[in-house]
């Protein structure tokens, strides 16, 4: 898919797990693509949602790579709550039905939509996260979550990239608030920020794009590509008019 859109590169940033690094490596080498090796982290914050994709992560031993075990098992008990909640709800799914979904270690929320719209409980995983799994809905449930500052070191330590992925979901409504959190992970050794994005309006891209000067980050995007999970955001062009400049991935790799 990669191939045909015509990337250069493609990086890998599945939720806590790396288990598909080798499969997607064996393969971006048959097609001539660049695969980077990286991850995803939900991290701890009150006022939205932050997440950081870290980059140039190789798998194997390491600091964070070894905390993506803890946080996988964390995700697991999480899981387990949710489907005792959604059964107290009338709505029962079980667990095996999650996995055989999932086909993976990375077992989440849009997994457990996915199988309630399977069994037709509701129409759509928008609706199955609108109506039970989002934050403040009756089967939302807590999972353990890495500080900000904790996952831009155990990053750093393990020689790999970190950046704050799709900022607008920060829910910060001030430029006092976004000055303050970008003076934060800053000053905690971030090094990027996910400027180019499918959601993003040119002006937005921009805009980010200035506030990671501003802020000495580094500017990097992406598709967030999720298969049918996101059935309206294409590899590599997000919604059609997304492109994202080599020299950004030059920019961003480690030295």
């Amino acid at each position: 898919m990669a191939a045909a859109a015509g990337l250069t590169a493609i990086a890998l940033t599945d939720h806590d797990t790396q288990s598909g690094i080798a499969d997607a490596r064996a393969e971006a080498a048959r097609s001539g693509i660049e695969m980077i090796a990286g991850a995803e982290l939900s991290l701890e914050w009150v006022q939205g949602a932050m997440h950081m994709v870290v980059l140039f992560l190789e798998p194997g031993l390491g600091p964070l790579q070894d905390r993506l075990a803890e946080l996988r098992e964390g995700r697991t008990e999480r899981n387990n709550r949710i489907v005792e909640r959604l059964a107290e709800l009338g709505i029962p799914i079980s667990e095996a039905e999650i996995l055989d979904l999932a086909g993976g270690e990375s077992v989440g929320r849009p997994h457990i939509a996915a199988v309630m719209v399977s069994r037709g409980y509701v129409e759509s995983i928008f609706e199955a996260f609108d109506r039970y799994l989002a934050w403040g809905k009756p089967a939302y449930m807590a999972r353990p979550r890495l500080s900000p500052e904790e996952a831009i070191g155990l990053a750093l330590e393990s020689k790999a990239v970190p950046i704050l992925a799709h900022p607008h979901t920060l829910g910060l409504n001030t430029s006092d608030e976004v000055t303050a959190t970008l003076k934060r992970l800053a000053g905690a050794g971030l090094v990027g920020i996910e400027c180019y994005y499918p959601l993003y309006s040119p002006f937005e891209r921009e805009g980010y794009a200035a506030l990671a000067e501003r802020f000495g980050l580094k500017p990097s995007g992406g598709s967030d590509y999720h298969g049918t999970y996101k059935p309206d955001v294409e590899l590599g062009i997000g919604r059609g008019n997304l492109a994202v400049a080599d020299e950004l991935l030059d920019a961003l790799r480690p030295a």
